[in-house]
């Protein structure tokens, strides 16, 4: 199951992981959002060990969403070692959010 991102555990959860960490950050109202949901929830199960993979409601946590400059939702930011090593904007396929986790 994926890792709900928030305010208060992002640091830990996030920036400190030992893993890579793939974050969808969306929000509730967004369709394309929607549509992406089972794509993250199916990876974050079937890459269970090897990555953490999560969401960040951007209407909760505005100043994460704004620290990333994250300015279009769905967007997709692969973190490793507390840093942003890639990202990808609007609604992706699994086949890309595998690629992107394995660069």
């Amino acid at each position: 199951m994926e890792k709900k991102f928030t305010t208060e555990n992002f640091e830990n959860e996030v920036l400190k992981a030992d893993k890579p960490v793939l974050v969808d950050f969306y929000a509730d109202w967004c369709g394309p959002c929607k549509m992406m949901a089972p794509v993250v929830e199916k990876l974050a199960e079937d890459m269970s060990g090897e990555a953490v993979i999560g969401k960040l409601n951007v209407d909760d946590c505005e100043e994460i969403a704004m620290k990333y400059g994250v300015m279009n939702i769905p967007t997709v930011i692969l973190f490793k070692g507390g840093q942003e090593v890639n990202r990808v904007i609007g609604v992706q396929s699994r086949e890309v959010l595998e690629k992107l986790l394995r660069s």
